[in-house]
């Protein structure tokens, strides 16, 4: 059976993707901070029956989070879709004047550095099976700054050129890389179908190769 891991799994976003991908035969790993909320969401996906486990880990430790995956391996098989979405810290959102290179530092360990470590946990498992996707989902700051958002506009476009770099290295080993920007929160952007469109939308950059970053609406329809 193939494998999601979500990193920064939540009842809103990850659990919708777990739905959508489950549909496809996929089970789901589900990783964040709370091995608790982690496990409630799970026994109501496994309840709509999608195989889902919740993994608990931190972004910003990196043997956790290598751990987590290599544990979700271990239990489910080989991670097959990887998708990085944890929510930023509210810190990250502080003006640019209040930005300290301490608070830098930390969003970039949390955007960039994370995925790194996540992307080689699962990359030789991807390379070997010749098939695989990872999944960047960010806010409008990753491709326009903000001075009132100060930390994700540091760190989401590193974490988006590493993502970019990835896209044109694996392309030709069957790996697809793929990043979404959501320019705003997903209920105010008056989606058909809500958050289910976005699932959609995610699992379209899984199954179909495409350019590396994908708009969900115009970042000038945004808030973020």
């Amino acid at each position: 059976m193939p494998v999601i891991a979500i990193i920064g799994a939540g009842p809103g976003l990850g659990a919708a993707v777990a739905r959508r991908f489950g549909r496809e035969g996929f089970s789901a790993a589900l990783i964040s901070r709370d091995q608790s909320k982690l496990d409630t969401i799970a026994e109501e996906l496994t309840a709509d029956g999608v195989t889902a486990v919740g993994f608990a880990a931190d972004v910003l430790v990196p043997s956790a989070l290598e751990g987590a995956l290599a544990r979700a391996a271990a239990e489910l098989g080989p991670i097959t879709a990887l998708q990085y979405s944890p929510l930023p810290s509210r810190d990250y959102l502080k003006p640019v004047l209040d930005m300290t290179a301490e608070l830098a530092l930390e969003a970039l360990q949390f955007s960039a550095l994370g995925l790194i470590h996540a992307v080689r946990a699962v990359l030789p498992g991807m390379r070997q099976m010749g098939a695989g996707s990872v999944i960047l989902i960010n806010g409008g700051t990753s491709v326009k700054a903000r001075a009132d958002f100060a930390g994700t506009s540091v760190a989401f476009p590193a974490e988006s050129a590493y993502g970019e770099m990835l896209h044109d290295a694996l392309k030709e080993e069957g790996i697809r890389v793929s990043q979404l920007v959501i320019p705003g929160a997903i209920p105010k952007l008056q989606l058909p179908n809500g958050i289910d469109d976005v699932a959609d939308r995610i699992w379209g950059l899984h199954a179909v190769s495409g350019p590396f970053r994908t708009m969900l609406i115009p970042l000038e329809d945004g808030r973020e």
